[in-house]
C-alpha cells in the first residue's frame, strides 16, 4: 500500500513538474515529453518492480531449493558413510573378540604344555634323585648343557651337592656362574 501511494506521488510530482515544462517551452516540446512521463508513470503502475521483484523471489527460491537439494545429497552421503562406517567397526570388533578368543585358547594350550613339561621335569627330578650319584652323573653328562643347567635350578641343594662331583666340571662351573650373576 506504501508503495502504491509513493509511485502515486511520484507520478503526480512528476505530473506537475512536466506541466511546468511545457509550459515554459511550449507545446509542442512538451507533447514529446509527456509521452515520455505517461511511458514512465504506465511503467509504474503496471508494477514492473513488482515482476522484477517476484523474479528475484523465484529465483531467490531457485537458489534455495538447489541449496536444499545439495544439502539432501551431503546428507545422504554422509549417511550412506556412517553405515559403513558402522559395519567397519562392527567388522572389526568382531575380528578383536575372534583374535581375543584364539589368544585365550593360546594361553590356556600354552600353561597346559607348561603343566605338563614341568610335571616331565618334576618326576626327572625324582628319578635323579633316586638313582645313584654316579649313575645320575653320568646320564646327566649325556644331556645337552642348558637342560643340565636347568635341571640343577629345579633340584634342591642336598641332590646337587651329591651330584656336583660326578658332572662334567666345565657345566658346573657355567652353571655356578649363571647363578651367581643371576642370569
Amino acid at each position: 500500500m506504501k508503495r502504491f501511494i509513493v509511485i502515486c506521488l511520484a507520478v503526480v510530482a512528476f505530473a506537475g513538474s512536466m506541466f511546468l515544462d511545457r509550459f515554459r517551452l511550449g507545446a509542442s516540446n512538451a507533447g514529446a515529453e509527456s509521452g515520455k512521463a505517461a511511458e514512465t508513470a504506465e511503467g509504474a503502475q503496471s508494477g514492473q518492480q513488482p515482476l522484477s521483484a517476484s523474479r528475484a523471489a523465484r529465483e531467490e527460491k531457485a537458489i534455495q531449493d538447489a541449496r536444499r537439494q545439495q544439502l539432501a545429497e551431503k546428507e545422504a552421503a554422509l549417511a550412506a558413510k556412517e553405515q559403513e562406517l558402522k559395519k567397519l567397526g562392527a567388522k572389526l570388533d568382531s575380528q578383536i573378540k575372534a583374535l581375543d578368543d584364539s589368544k585365550k585358547r593360546l594361553d590356556d594350550s600354552l600353561k597346559v604344555q607348561k603343566k605338563a613339561l614341568d610335571e616331565k621335569q618334576k618326576r626327572m627330578i625324582g628319578l635323579f634323585k633316586k638313582m645313584r650319584p654316579e649313575e645320575a652323573g653320568q646320564l646327566m653328562d649325556k644331556l645337552a648343557e642348558d637342560k643340565v643347567i636347568s635341571l640343577l635350578n629345579q633340584m634342591d641343594t642336598k641332590t646337587i651337592i651329591k651330584l656336583v662331583p660326578y658332572l662334567k666340571q666345565p657345566r658346573v662351573l657355567k652353571w655356578i656362574n649363571e647363578n651367581l650373576n643371576g642370569v
